[in-house]
């Protein structure tokens, strides 16, 4: 039996339903870009991706580069384990949830 979890609880959540809003919007953020890295597992998870962005490790470092200097690795580091937290925990969760 798969047990529901409550909205929000999932690590990561906050920033994948922001990065899908932001691509349904045309917006390219570090959320948007976060997303579109993680397109092709998030729809196996049940996610609708709608357009993801060309080339997003790329143009998500560039982003962080400018907006964190010589902190841009580090703070890229971080996003990519917030999405693996939340892809293995909705895996986990067995419902999409963005």
């Amino acid at each position: 039996m798969v047990k529901r979890v409550e909205p929000g609880k999932l690590p990561g959540e906050e920033s994948v339903e922001k990065g899908m809003r932001d691509l349904e919007r045309g917006i390219e953020s570090p959320e948007s870009l976060l997303v579109s890295i993680g397109a092709p597992r998030l729809r196996r998870l049940g996610l609708e991706v709608s357009r993801p962005l060309d080339s997003p490790e790329h143009r998500l470092y560039k982003l962080l580069s400018a907006e964190h200097g010589d902190a841009a690795h580090s703070r890229y580091n971080a996003l990519l384990r917030r999405l693996v937290s939340y892809e293995r925990a909705a895996g986990v969760a067995g419902v999409p949830r963005a």
